[in-house]
């Protein structure tokens, strides 16, 4: 069999670096993607001592652009849009500018980049799409509402993708983190309006979220190791704790705080829908 061939976003630090160091020792080829090489030089350094190649892109270039890159790839196995960042702010200040950086980051181009490469899946007869979601798209907590919405609709995407390309030998897995120790939290204070600044009327629970996500670098219970390795054996289907998922779930939830969250979230929206039956039934026509 041909060495399976990678295609990671994201890959200049936390779980996409992770993630790309572990497809190499495998023995798999790697194309990872970088927004520039030289601001990423070490994870660059380590990606290519590894054995695999780097390109640069990023995710707010243009669809045409991103297809440029993307398309002369000769065959991509598996596809991990791992690229993205969030930003914490009260729903009613976020600025235009914020916004559409964070939909084009976290949604307009992983949308552009599945495009791009589903064509050379096709031909293949043979391809897995990995979309790194976050828990916040099914459980959204204050202060996230443009990072959930960003990342609900990566979701809905996928979800609707999946159904289109199946016959075409495709999966589509969405993987859902909780929280990692990687620096994601410093990035995403580097991103966020400070805390300060946040409006008196939206400090509860607004601010006191902000402060909270800022006092946990270091310290959040996710093992990026143990994440990506299940990652990889979900979608390979290769044993460990998660092979048996491969091609049997639609979700990858990473993080014991992530599966109660989604688990908390399932049960109150099955509590709701019973609730809301008869009432949702009553709007039908009666034949």
């Amino acid at each position: 069999m041909p060495t399976p061939v990678w295609l990671i976003t994201g890959a200049s630090n936390g779980l996409g670096l992770v993630l790309t160091l572990r497809v190499l020792r495998a023995g798999h080829h790697v194309i990872a993607s970088v927004r520039s090489k030289t601001k990423s030089a070490d994870a660059v350094q380590k990606i290519e001592k590894a054995g695999g190649s780097v390109i640069e892109m990023d995710m707010t270039e243009s669809q045409e652009s991103i297809a440029n890159k993307v398309k002369p790839i000769a065959r991509i196995d598996y596809l991990v849009n791992n690229a993205g960042y969030s930003i914490l702010a009260a729903c009613e200040v976020i600025t235009e500018k914020e916004a559409i950086l964070q939909l084009t980051t976290n949604f307009f181009g992983p949308l552009y980049t599945m495009q791009a490469a589903l064509p050379v899946m096709r031909s293949q007869g043979f391809g897995t799409i990995v979309n790194v979601s976050s828990v916040a798209a099914q459980d959204p907590l204050p202060a996230c509402s443009l990072y959930s919405a960003s990342k609900a609709a990566l979701e809905a995407a996928s979800e609707s993708l999946a159904k289109e390309v199946a016959r075409h030998g495709i999966r589509v897995l969405i993987v859902e983190p909780g929280n990692f120790r990687t620096n994601f939290v410093s990035a995403l204070a580097d991103a966020s309006p400070d805390p300060e600044s946040i409006p008196p009327h939206y400090d509860d629970p607004v601010g006191q979220i902000v402060r909270k996500f800022l006092t946990v670098h270091g310290k959040q219970i996710g093992n990026p190791e143990e994440g990506v390795e299940r990652i990889f054996e979900a979608v390979t289907g290769e044993g460990g704790k998660a092979g048996h998922l491969a091609g049997n779930v639609s979700r990858l939830v990473l993080g014991s705080d992530a599966w109660r969250r989604m688990k908390r979230k399932s049960e109150k929206d099955i509590n709701e829908l019973r609730m809301q039956e008869e009432s949702a039934s009553s709007t039908d026509f009666v034949e």
